[in-house]
């Protein structure tokens, strides 16, 4: 498992790598976070052996459980639906919550933040795709809840997250990363210093490097098939 992870780990690094100089871009601006839901504490540690060092999860309860069993060190980004009833369980552990969809949210994300004495990181997440099934805010309110969450005590905008609708030609995922990066170029104007774009997962990642993403969400290409082949959330 060791060295199996390890190769995917090297080859991912390297897809990222020939994405980002094909658009003159620098490879060491882009995040890669191995997306370990519903993986195993073993494999997991198996990655952090190989280099790893931004895990991502989508589930606070199992966010918990591997973090308290795994080695120090790791930056944890919390990706999936987040309840307000268990931002307790993810403030301050994570280094940056990916999915902040709404001002209650917010208001107890920072809420939660300032009781521990921190300021917590967020990502607005964008229903860029305008899914009805999915999570996120409406694109045409990114910007105002941007706004509003930004003078929170306790919280930091670092900028925006969507998921492109699933296909498996990655093509089909450039319009909707170029939207976002339109997007975050005018919350940028407002929130200055929202830079970060996460946006990109196994079947796109490259092409999310080319239309600017800073973060990129890969799972089953570091760890291998999940039991269920089909994303329908943001785990990579």
């Amino acid at each position: 498992m060791r060295s199996d992870i390890g190769t995917r780990l090297d080859l991912v690094r390297a897809r990222v790598a020939d994405a980002a100089v094909r658009v003159g871009r620098a490879p060491e601006d882009i995040t890669l976070i191995a997306v370990s839901k519903s993986f195993s504490t073993a494999a997991v540690r198996a990655a952090l052996e190989a280099g790893a060092l931004d895990l991502g999860e989508n589930r606070a309860q199992e966010l918990k459980e591997k973090a308290v069993v795994l080695p120090p060190g790791p930056r944890w980004h919390f990706i999936g639906h987040l309840q307000t009833n268990k931002a307790r369980h993810v403030v301050g552990l994570a280094h940056l919550i990916h999915s902040v969809d709404r001002f209650g949210l917010a208001e107890e994300v920072a809420r939660r933040a300032r009781v521990s004495g921190i300021v917590q990181d967020v990502l607005i997440e964008v229903n860029i795709s305008r899914e009805p099934q999915k999570h996120g805010v409406e694109p045409e309110r990114a910007v105002s809840l941007a706004e509003e969450a930004a003078p929170l005590d306790g919280l930091r905008v670092a900028g925006l997250m969507a998921m492109a609708p699933f296909s498996d030609d990655p093509e089909h995922s450039r319009p909707y990363f170029a939207e976002l990066r339109e997007l975050g170029d005018r919350i940028q104007a407002v929130v200055p210093g929202a830079t970060e774009l996460s946006m990109g997962m196994t079947r796109d990642f490259e092409v999310a490097v080319e239309e600017g993403a800073t973060l990129v969400r890969v799972g089953e290409a570091v760890f291998g098939p999940r039991d269920s082949r089909r994303a329908t959330s943001p785990s990579g």
